[in-house]
């Protein structure tokens, strides 16, 4: 059976493949209750549905088959979600299989964003193998007709005192049987970890440095064709006329219109292009505004609400005060795979291969745009390359189906690099009015702030302050924009922490020892202090910036040192300290880490999208200038594990704080303040 077959059975014909065995469900709702009940997931909006009832099978040969809609981007969470499950279940790594983001064989999930994915998902996965560990040991104390306070599980079996053992897969043969997750389920303490919180290798990470590994670019199935997309030359820009004659000439190529849809299929991606490339079409109207007129767009006329005078109050006894606006421009995602999809139609169903973040997403997104019950959707996300909340909508899984449909046979449409910089949703750009009053002592006293356009992650502020307004405003964004990774949290984090450093700057106090004036939290004052003390702030010499926050259960503090040449900013030695309660891969953290800060780099110094007229000025690496190997100074991580708290994710919160701390560095070496990112 080759990978795509074994891809694309049903549920019922996976379960008998499997064999008789254990099966552990998580005590949930049935699938279509959990559909129809939807939901946020964003803090301070909706309750996140925590019905991701993950479970597992037991195979008689003692695998363990977990399910999972989550999806693997990069960020290594298959390998982290396998300790978890290891760790409980009292089974080695290598007895883990997980299978991940398939819409048929997995249980409904959100998506996998907003770093969830550890606090959420390997929380309950840990429940599900902890109940199956104790069901387990209650099959073997029947099978042994033993005192149950005579038998202990590991290594993948159940051993009596007297030294009797037996493997899981033998207590497994030819049993079905359901254990629930309850209240009482207990989990291990984080302090006796010996799988979760050690630096497991990658799971399959020799596929992926060999080539072996498939991505969705890289599928083929029997007779499938290549498609391409006929794009307008500006957002808005309508189908006036079509000629699609010479396309239709080319041997194996055919065109399809449906509307403003047109596509073209062949039996190569080179042929498809050539197909594309003939058709003669004609387009009326679209455009739009350009960079310049970005801020004004989106700057909302206010209104302070009660806090408004007192602050103002504040501001006018203050023996300090700041007034200032951030700006922050839209930039794009930049995923090393960008979108692709294989669709198949086959009595009536659709099934689609793609990289999402979302699966469950855009099978909802299939089931509406061809009117389909759900049951004839499936998607399937193999392992992606890159997401960054980038890849939550399904734009080319409806392309693929579109063409697939139209022609009867699989179809693949992988997006060009112009394609994703011209047609993705981008991360928001912002503008951030502040408002901040200090007393003589250097201690706030009033704080007022307004963030159009990028939304509320990381808003409020850590510092103490007794008066003080915090809002999100949205925007009409002129450009498609969406979710990246932090969110909100690098533009309010960049507003933030300036405002803070500016503040300094009056009261003629080290920054360090401002933020900590102003500080209560202690999380975040540990990451600070761990930050400053690996990097030797009381001792530096040379140009140096600072700057921390605090984003989804992350504490992230950042220490830059560089120097200004020719207006150019060159990076000599970055330090970050972080905290995200228990750290459950030690190695993966810190890839993390340094993957978030360099991501940072881009938006705070080089990245921004060029638009007018409805058309991105600047769609290719040559003109969007990302963080390359020359830009990147030594990184150095401070990993603060804190066993005693619950493990948060940290997929987002590092990025946050690169970018005020390479301003504050700015400022040191400059003596201006650039108050726009990127900080050019």
């Amino acid at each position: 059976m080759n990978t795509l077959e074994s891809l694309s059975f049903d549920r019922r014909r996976f379960f008998k493949l499997l064999g008789g065995g254990i099966f552990v469900a998580f005590c949930a709702p049935s699938l279509s209750a959990q559909e129809r009940r939807g939901g946020g997931g964003r803090r301070g909006g909706p309750p996140r549905p925590m019905e991701v009832s993950a479970w597992l099978h037991i195979g008689e040969d003692g695998m363990v088959q977990v399910f999972t809609g989550k999806t693997e981007v990069g960020q290594n969470i298959r390998t982290s979600l396998s300790q978890a499950v290891a760790e409980e279940l009292h089974v080695p790594m290598a007895a883990i299989r997980m299978l991940m983001a398939d819409t048929d064989l997995v249980p409904f999930d959100m998506g996998t964003f907003g770093s969830r994915s550890t606090p959420d998902m390997a929380l309950h996965l840990r429940k599900i193998a902890a109940a199956g560990r104790e069901a387990l040991i209650d099959l073997a104390k029947e099978q042994w007709q033993a005192n149950r306070d005579d038998l202990s599980a590991a290594s993948g079996k159940v051993t009596h005192r007297d030294g009797r053992s037996v493997d899981y897969g033998a207590l497994a043969k030819g049993r079905k049987l359901a254990a629930m997750v309850t209240d009482a389920t207990k989990l291990k303490p984080a302090a006796d970890w010996t799988i979760a919180g050690t630096a497991v290798p990658k799971v399959d990470g020799r596929d992926f440095v060999t080539g072996q590994h498939r991505y969705t670019t890289d599928m083929s199935l029997p007779g499938m064709l290549h498609g391409k997309i006929l794009r307008a030359p500006a957002y808005g820009a309508k189908l006036k006329s079509l000629d699609d004659s010479k396309a239709k000439a080319i041997e194996g190529v055919s065109v399809v219109k449906d509307g403003d849809f047109v596509g073209v299929t062949a039996a190569n991606p080179a042929l498809a292009a050539k197909a594309l490339d003939l058709l003669q079409a004609e387009w009326e109207g679209g455009g739009g505004p350009s960079n310049k007129e970005l801020h004004g767009i989106l700057r909302n006329t206010t209104d302070r609400g009660d806090a408004g005078a007192k602050i103002d109050e504040a501001l006018s006894s203050a023996a300090h005060k700041l007034e200032q606006t951030y700006t922050v421009e839209y930039i794009a995602h930049c995923p090393l795979e960008t979108r692709a999809s294989v669709a198949e139609w086959k009595d009536g169903k659709v099934t689609v291969w793609t990289g999402t973040q979302r699966p469950f997403g855009v099978k909802d997104e299939l089931v509406s745009a061809f009117s389909l019950a759900p049951e004839k959707v499936r998607v399937i996300v193999p392992d992606t390359g890159s997401g960054y909340g980038g890849k939550h909508s399904g734009e080319a899984a409806i392309e693929a189906a579109r063409l697939a449909r139209a022609v009867g046979k699989p179809v693949k449409v992988a997006w060009s690099r112009e394609e994703e910089f011209r047609w993705a949703y981008f991360r928001p750009a912002a503008v951030i009015e502040v408002k901040a009053a200090i007393d003589a002592e250097a201690k706030l006293t009033a704080w007022e702030f307004h963030s159009h356009n990028p939304g509320g992650a990381a808003i409020e502020t850590p510092y103490d302050a007794p008066v003080k307004s915090v809002r999100s405003h949205g925007s009409k964004s002129p450009l498609r924009q969406g979710s990246y990774r932090g969110l909100a949290a690098a533009a309010n984090c960049f507003a933030r922490e300036s405002a803070m450093d500016e503040l300094a700057l009056m009261a003629a106090i080290d920054p360090l020892e401002f933020r900590l004036r102003n500080l209560k939290d202690e999380r975040l004052r540990a990451v600070l202090e761990a930050a400053a003390e690996r990097f030797g702030w009381k001792g530096r010499k040379s140009h140096c910036g600072i700057a921390c926050g605090i984003d989804k259960g992350g504490y992230v503090a950042n220490c830059v040192e560089l120097e200004v040449k020719d207006g150019s900013v060159e990076l000599r030695r970055i330090v970050a300290a972080f905290e995200c309660g228990a750290i459950v891969n030690p190695l993966h953290l810190k890839n993390q880490i340094e993957g978030s800060i360099v991501m940072g780099l881009g938006g705070a110094l080089s990245e921004a999208i060029r638009f007018a007229d409805g058309k991105i000025l600047n769609p290719a690496f040559s003109s969007y200038r990302v963080p390359r190997f020359s830009d990147v100074p030594p990184v150095e991580i401070v990993l603060l594990d804190r066993k005693d708290l619950p493990s948060a994710g940290a997929g987002e919160c590092p990025i946050m704080a690169i970018a005020p701390a390479i301003g504050s560095a700015i400022q040191a070496a400059t003596g201006q303040r650039r108050r726009a990112m990127p900080m050019k």
